[in-house]
């Protein structure tokens, strides 16, 4: 831009052209010696403070000069200095009294920016009173500063000294940049490139302070110098300084506390005062290197009439009293609201999903130094009712067992986790220590988690949704009196089935015919093991995968042996609570989130992967599930004793693994589903040989449970589940013909010939028919069953004792009260090979 006519003539214009008229002629080249490398860099200090220098006068009239002084190699350096965001905290959030408070932070630096009004008056003074006297009177370079600096250098060899507050400003942005690397050596170049003392370097720093005067305020460029400068160790910005060294805000700092985190800035290394031991410079000595430093910037703000006389004596006779107070990167500081385990699991979530970056090392950036708000699905009024009840039975450790507990609750329809606590405190140390972990036991293993537990009679949900899809009924009956099933039982249309026969047993005592119902409610073991040789085993693992179904481990596969449906598959808590959800969701099953919202530093929102709904079962053979786990919570289930009879319909499954290794309660509403479990972590002791709190081993899961689901149903209530059709209730009625008289083959054909299934009984009972013949049948003639039901032809001995004969008149359904039960021994599978039976 052209000078105006009406200043050609001005005096101090004609000034400034003369003193720039040296450097009009001055090339940037390379120098053929040091003293010639140094009059080189004088030379362009020059331009650049006499340049910097001009921006004070009217933009056009700084154009103009500048223009006219034609210093073309100076300005053909880069200008434009790229300020990213400076690595911020990102602060994780949970929910408490219906508020968001903080729970974590993570940070590769501890840096909380701030603006202009948030910083006091006198920590702003003291940095330009120490670091920078001329910073509001001269331009982007210190020329005095630099020359002494580049003397230094003639002297010492390195570049010294010289920078203004905007030089150094630069210097830390270009660091700052350079920390936000992840390739290693693309960082160590960078480091060099950005504090390298080469007098290169040097000119591109008063290049790049000049060119930041043209675009930013000295308020701006001050605010930005105490956000991003660092005070020792990772505390970043003064801010955070504020808070770390004396537990107040850069707001309310007081002038010695301003000086002081001033003084620490000029040797971040050697000045701190979080060191008490340290020798030269700890408590025991007063900080004497610290207090000589602060005393120092004292001195420079009375000299430039930043605080008078008075101030001044009265801050230097205060003693540098620091107030530490350490903040945590990571989820140990969680650990105060029970939210530790949780938190590493929101972790583990943002360092998994590329919703985050592209590769590991960008995720980890962006949560260590972004900035973030991320908003959880965590309830920590429930979460609070969940840690105590399952703390009051499960200690963290005892001597005689290896024990773990945990409890996880998602919601229906969202997939929102809300509650998510184990007996164990979050420890992730190299230092571990008893009664802590790193494990988290509600998660997969990718997430911090275990390979998982057996699930025991919980996985007989499942088992229900393939009896259902392949046709069968709730109240059809089954035959719960055989104890050992040949894997000529069973088939399985993912693959072949062989091996050992498996046999299977109840807890108490034995059960012969009774419905689905019963078998549910009861988890009597022999009956779903009966249901299993009468249903496609790959239905079974199909309907667990499509609600989400998987093991803990990673890369690990389901089984499909015949013992997986009494539960042998290792599973996470929170996998089964999102499995029961979808149940009870008529079928439609959510993938678990523990992240609400989140929001980047400026404001503006990050993208959060949601939940995935899938339809993973027939809303009617969810309900006809659902249908069948409301027996297990009612008088006579198993779980009867952990409901909370509120009022609010809930549905729940028991599992207890053989010897009672491990123990499962897991329930849902209409509107949340929960997991409680309590089993080894390792080892082999029967939960039932001990007692927590005064309650049996095998017990403690429901009243570990009970207040839990008191809790839950307090805050979501819920309602009535839907009833399934009676097609899923009684199938297709079969009234059983009397065969009586007829030999066992005519009868067997009779019977399957009408969708029945048959077992013929070789022990003979005294009848009037001939012997050999059929005396009758169990269920009797007359009775109506369903479709696909069991009948068991009785042979006759030929002999009439005067009993009357069992044809003719229907006989009640026999009445069975097995409880928990357990499979033991060998059960074949897929491709072969022997898998543990489980019960509950």
């Amino acid at each position: 831009m052209p000078i105006p006519d009406r200043f050609q003539n001005s005096p101090r214009l004609q000034a400034i052209d003369e003193r720039l008229e040296p450097l009009k002629r001055f090339e940037l080249r390379t120098p053929r010696s040091r003293n010639a490398a140094i009059v080189q860099f004088l030379a362009l200090a020059l331009v650049a403070a006499v340049l910097s220098a001009l921006f004070f006068l009217p933009g056009f009239l700084g154009a103009g000069v500048a223009a006219a002084a034609g210093i073309s190699d100076f300005n053909r350096l880069p200008a434009e200095l790229n300020i990213g965001q400076f690595a911020q905290n990102s602060t994780v959030y949970a929910q408490q009294g219906g508020q968001q408070v903080p729970i974590a932070q993570f940070y590769a630096q501890n840096r909380r920016d701030v603006g202009w009004a948030d910083v006091a008056q006198v920590a702003k003074d003291a940095a330009t009173s120490a670091e920078d006297p001329r910073f509001y009177s001269e331009g982007a370079v210190d020329l005095f500063g630099t020359v002494r600096g580049a003397l230094s250098t003639v002297v010492g060899g390195n570049v010294q000294g010289g920078s203004s507050i905007t030089q150094q400003y630069v210097k830390n942005v270009e660091v700052e940049h350079c920390e936000g690397l992840t390739d290693q050596k693309k960082v160590q170049a960078c480091y060099d490139d950005a504090a390298g003392v080469t007098l290169q370097r040097k000119v591109q720093e008063m290049r790049y302070a000049v060119g930041l005067e043209k675009k930013y305020s000295k308020q701006d460029i001050l605010l930005g110098y105490l956000n991003v400068v660092g005070f020792g160790g990772q505390n970043y910005g003064i801010e955070t300084a504020s808070e770390y060294y004396f537990n107040t805000t850069a707001a309310k700092l007081t002038l010695p506390q301003a000086a002081t985190l001033i003084a620490i800035v000029n040797n971040p290394s050697n000045l701190r005062i979080d060191e008490p031991n340290n020798k030269d410079n700890g408590a025991a000595n007063g900080y004497k290197l610290t207090k000589a430093r602060r005393d120092y910037v004292l001195d420079r703000m009375y000299i430039n009439h930043k605080i008078t006389l008075a101030d001044r004596d009265a801050a230097k006779k205060t003693p540098v009293q620091p107030t530490v107070t350490p903040t945590t990167s990571g989820c140990a500081a969680a650990q105060q609201v029970n939210a530790a385990f949780f938190c590493d699991y929101v972790r583990d979530v943002i360092l998994n999903d590329p919703a985050y970056g592209k590769t590991s090392a960008d995720r980890w950036g962006t949560l260590n130094r972004g900035g973030l708000k991320i908003y959880t699905t965590l309830n920590l009024d429930l979460q609070q009712v969940a840690q105590q009840s399952l703390s009051k039975y499960i200690p963290a450790s005892r001597p005689d067992i290896d024990i773990g507990g945990s409890n996880v609750s998602v919601e229906l329809g969202t997939g929102r986790i809300v509650t998510m606590v184990q007996n164990r405190a979050f420890n992730n140390t190299d230092q571990p220590q008893p009664g802590t972990t790193a494990v988290n036991y509600n998660t997969d293993e990718a997430y911090g988690g275990s390979e998982g537990f057996q699930t025991g009679s919980t996985f007989k949900a499942f088992d229900l949704a393939g009896w259902l899809e392949g046709g069968h009924s709730l109240y059809e009956t089954v035959n719960a009196s055989q104890h050992t099933f040949p894997m000529s039982d069973f088939s399985s249309s993912c693959g072949t089935v062989s091996g050992p026969p498996w046999p299977v047993s109840n807890d108490e005592g034995s059960a012969s015919r009774l419905s689905v119902m019963s078998a549910t409610a009861q988890s009597v073991n022999t009956a779903f093991a009966m249901m299993a040789t009468k249903t496609d085993l790959c239905s079974i693992l199909k309907a667990a995968q499509n609600l989400g179904v998987h093991p803990a481990k990673t890369g690990a596969q389901l089984n499909s042996y015949p013992s997986m449906i009494l539960g042998t598959n290792n599973i996470a808590p929170l996998t089964m609570a999102t499995a029961y959800a979808g149940i009870a969701n008529g079928g439609t099953v959510c993938t678990p989130i523990a992240i609400d919202k989140v929001v980047n530093a400026d404001g503006t929102p990050h993208k959060v992967s949601p939940s995935t709904c899938t339809q993973g079962l027939p809303k009617n053979i969810a309900a006809g599930i659902t249908y069948a786990l409301q027996g297990v919570m009612r008088g006579g289930g198993t779980a009867a004793s952990a409901n909370p009879y509120d009022g609010t319909p809930i549905m729940g499954k028991t599992g207890t693994t053989d010897d009672s290794l491990q123990n499962w309660m897991i329930t849902s509403t209409t509107k949340v589903a929960q997991a409680t479990w309590v089993g080894n972590v390792s080892g082999q002791t029967p939960l039932r040989s001990l007692e927590f709190n005064g309650i049996g081993g095998g017990n403690v899961k429901f009243s570990i449970a009970k207040p839990i689901l008191e809790a839950l149903d307090n805050l979501y209530g819920g309602d009535s589940f839907p009833k399934p059709d009676d097609s899923v209730l009684y199938g297709s009625q079969v009234t059983v013909p009397d065969v009586s008289g007829k030999t066992p083959d005519q009868a067997t054909a009779l019977l399957q010939g009408l969708g029945l299934s048959v077992t013929v009984d070789q022990t003979p009972i005294p009848s009037d028919q001939p012997a050999g013949t059929v005396a009758g049948t169990n269920p009797s003639a007359g009775t109506a069953v369903d479709g696909g039901s069991s009948v068991t032809i009785q042979l006759s001995s030929g002999q009439n004792t005067g009993a009357p004969t069992p044809t003719g008149t229907p006989t009640p359904q026999p009445t069975n009260t097995p409880g928990n039960g357990k499979g033991g021994g060998a059960g074949g599978g897929t491709g072969g090979g022997a898998g543990g039976g489980t019960g509950g």
